[in-house]
């Protein structure tokens, strides 16, 4: 089977690695699961970006709509904190809700931490480019992409995105039986 280019967007949201004051570890964290899951060729737009709504705003939308993403991942931002506005901005930009999303993120989260109940992570479509809010610790991270991704591939394939085939060992994507291509 011909695996299809898939361009996924990696934004990371934090005021101070944006500023240089820390090393931003949200991005390699994305770019280093998505390329042990995925068998497709992978094209990865990359954003640092500070907490400002309307800078998260404007990049999700070139995200999606300039450059052609069918899955933008975030990492960072999604906290109780003031400065924490990542929710509001994606939900700005949003067609749809797809409140499965952050409730699956919660709680694949709360096996590992009870403060998972104040994280505002949402999972939403934009055009044909499908966005989630996910934590800023890489270790986190991976874990909430362990328990969400499956849906992933499917949820691009209902939205027009291109065929997202998984590496088994590490994440099965589910599709109905119907919706499965043959190798």
């Amino acid at each position: 089977m011909i695996h299809e280019q898939a361009i996924i967007g990696l934004v990371s949201i934090s005021d101070r690695a944006s500023q240089g004051v820390y090393e931003d570890k949200g991005l390699p964290a994305l770019k280093e699961w998505l390329g042990s899951a995925l068998h497709n060729p992978l094209s990865f737009v990359e954003r640092l970006i500070p907490d400002e709504r309307a800078v998260i705003e404007d990049t999700l939308k070139e995200l999606a709509d300039v450059c052609g993403c069918c899955l933008v991942l975030t990492t960072g931002g999604t906290g109780p904190a003031p400065r924490d506005v990542t929710p509001e901005a994606t939900l700005a930009v949003a067609d749809k809700v797809l409140p499965g999303f952050g409730e699956q993120m919660r709680a694949v989260s709360l096996k590992y931490v009870p403060t998972a109940i104040l994280s505002r992570q949402v999972g939403v479509v934009r055009g044909a480019c499908l966005i989630l809010n996910l934590p800023g610790q890489p270790k986190a991270i991976q874990e909430t992409l362990d328990g969400v991704f499956a849906a992933v591939p499917y949820g691009v394939d209902l939205i027009g995105g291109p065929y997202l085939e998984t590496r088994e060992e590490v994440v099965k994507a589910f599709r109905p039986k119907s919706a499965i291509k043959p190798a």
